[in-house]
């Protein structure tokens, strides 16, 4: 099958969903039901093609198919976040209370140490992956530790409030929210935009690219603050969802069996907002919101993960 077919038939996969999710079992206050359900949606689809285009940008410039961005410790970051900002402000202050003013100091830190860790681990001529997952396991270890241990001190009853966002969760986006995130992204992807043509080389490695006439450092720092910053603006939107990366991007090399970013990242979008639609589904409707679209997505993922990993290593 072409890639444009197969690319079509994911759209029409993710517009079925959709409206699915959007027009089953309005009931009577429909135009509530339809509005909020809206906002969900508009959620899923930044969320779900920030995280997507992120993890397919990040395993080409580090050639490995089972890292994602969270590998640096993004996700333990914001958590570490959530419990300090309630362990010293506490959960009536703004920066808890104030739903902007929180998401830019979430979303700030998060980036900022993104830059940080890139000026450690980038800045000379060569770097070692492993040295890169490394320090990132060791930061995302400290930053849990941390958290757990504000977690053990704080009061319970807030211990609650701020465990309510330390979970993917679709229930509480908010309109300004939305707005202020896609404007976010939109900066972003015009900050992206140069270096989209040298992905393909990149994929060749770090030798052939600059071979090729690729200002390697230079599209690499590019790449990294775009890769940083969609990771997080849409983790500071609905929380971490840590396997949904390396699903959806896994899959989309699966169903599409080219190496085209063309074709591989909006793909791997299609098939990031076609799965996060089924789970918002699934909660809601199967689970009766007892649980969370990350819980779904984390559980489905980590099977995946474990079968690319012995998939890998029998390669």
């Amino acid at each position: 099958m072409q890639l444009k077919a197969k690319l079509l038939l994911l759209g029409a996969a993710c517009a079925a969903l959709i409206a699915a999710y959007l027009w089953i079992d309005l009931g009577a206050e429909w135009r509530y039901a339809l509005e909020r359900r809206t906002l969900k949606v508009l959620a899923v689809l930044l969320t779900g093609s920030s995280v997507a285009f992120a993890t397919v940008v990040f395993q080409t410039i580090t050639h490995n198919r089972i890292l994602t961005p969270s590998i640096i410790g993004m996700d333990s970051l914001y958590n570490l976040i959530q419990t300090s900002v309630v362990f010293f402000f506490g959960a009536t202050n703004a920066l808890w209370v104030n739903e902007k003013v929180h998401f830019a100091v979430s979303a700030g830190l998060m980036i900022l140490f993104a830059g940080l860790l890139y000026r450690a681990l980038f800045r000379r001529e060569k770097f070692n992956l492993y040295f890169v997952i490394l320090v990132g396991l060791i930061m995302g270890v400290f930053f849990q530790s941390f958290a757990s241990f504000m977690e053990m001190l704080i009061d319970p009853n807030e211990f609650l409030v701020a465990q309510g966002r330390m979970f993917g969760s679709f229930n509480n986006v908010r309109t300004g929210l939305l707005a202020v995130a896609f404007a976010a992204s939109g900066l972003v992807a015009l900050y992206f935009y140069p270096a989209a043509s040298y992905l393909d080389v990149l994929a060749l490695g770090r030798d052939h690219a600059i071979s090729l006439g690729v200002n390697y450092v230079a599209v690499v720092r590019r790449l990294w603050v775009a890769i940083s910053g969609l990771v997080a603006i849409s983790t500071a939107l609905v929380g971490p969802v840590t396997f949904l990366g390396l699903l959806v991007a896994n899959l989309a090399y699966e169903l599409l069996k080219t190496h085209r970013h063309a074709v591989l990242i909006p793909g791997a979008m299609l098939v990031s907002v076609a799965l996060l639609t089924a789970a918002l589904i699934a909660v809601e409707r199967v689970f009766a919101f007892n649980t969370t679209v990350s819980v779904i997505v984390n559980f489905a993922g980590s099977f995946y993960f474990i079968y690319v990993v012995l998939k890998e290593s029998q390669a």
